[in-house]
């Protein structure tokens, strides 16, 4: 008869012991991949079941800033650069990749605020929420991937070898945004001001990544787009699609390797934080 497991739960901190630690994590990421295409499917339902436009709502976003950065361009309103395809294509591209990073910043703490009350009532895998958001974000960008097919059509966009290696460009530009939002989910589980802050926070970085135009190359701004995190993994994603090139691959490595690195490190601090966090909602 096979024994039931026995789940020991003690005051010592898991971090004392990291091997330990490392193999419940895994074990908890294995074990909640079912749970977590629960939620994410009964999250995708829920979002567009009530809704007259339905999964239209997935278009809306990028597509109404790019419409709108493509309309000031050609009244001239704004002056931007000559781009390597027509800016149109460059543009829609762009707000959809900076769509893709959003989502992934905003899934972490949108999946945990709008389960405190499953998180306070029942013991689960907390990795679940984490794998639902990553499936959410991939689902919304998956229906945008009509946009940038009917771009790369209108626009005569020949697609490159580079499109092969576009989706690790993509995944990382989503494993950054997971990590950064793991970073603000303890926070802003506590406080509201995280998730108001948010949207104007994103509205200024927008223009600080080469989405709308390209990134200059003197002057206070390239610094700022130099230091950017999200700016290579951008032009990674949109040159490999469009150039088949890595343009700045060094960057590219660089932000990667801080993005896996800081993803592990992120979801300690969410694993240890957890069971306080749970102990303030359940206050």
């Amino acid at each position: 008869m096979k024994e039931t497991p026995v789940t020991i739960y003690t005051s010592e901190s898991e971090l004392r012991f990291p091997w330990r630690l490392a193999q419940r994590m895994w074990h908890d990421l294995m074990a909640s991949r079912e749970l977590a295409w629960r939620l994410t499917v009964r999250d995708i339902s829920a979002r567009y079941r009530q809704t007259f436009l339905g999964f239209t709502w997935a278009f809306l976003p990028p597509l109404a800033t790019a419409l709108l950065f493509i309309l000031l361009n050609r009244e001239g309103v704004i002056k931007v650069s000559a781009t390597h395809i027509p800016y149109p294509a460059y543009v829609i591209i762009g707000t959809v990749l900076w769509q893709l990073f959003t989502d992934s910043l905003n899934a972490p703490l949108k999946l945990v605020t709008a389960n405190k009350v499953m998180l306070a009532k029942v013991n689960f895998p907390r990795e679940a929420l984490i794998l639902s958001a990553m499936g959410q974000v991939v689902f919304d960008f998956g229906i945008r991937l009509v946009i940038l097919v009917v771009v790369f059509v209108v626009y005569q966009v020949p697609p490159t070898w580079g499109i092969l290696l576009t989706p690790l460009a993509l995944l990382m530009i989503m494993l950054l945004g997971i990590m950064l939002g793991l970073l603000l989910t303890p926070v802003g589980v506590l406080y509201n001001d995280v998730s108001a802050a948010l949207p104007i926070l994103t509205s200024l970085w927008l223009f600080l990544t080469p989405v709308v135009y390209p990134p200059p190359q003197h002057g206070l701004l390239a610094v700022l787009f130099r230091f950017n995190p999200v700016s290579p993994l951008v032009i990674a994603a949109r040159d490999l699609a469009t150039q088949g090139t890595f343009t700045d691959l060094a960057p590219f490595v660089i932000v990667s390797i801080l993005t896996l690195s800081g993803l592990v490190l992120m979801w300690v601090v969410y694993r240890i934080s957890f069971p306080i966090l749970v102990e303030r909602i359940s206050g």
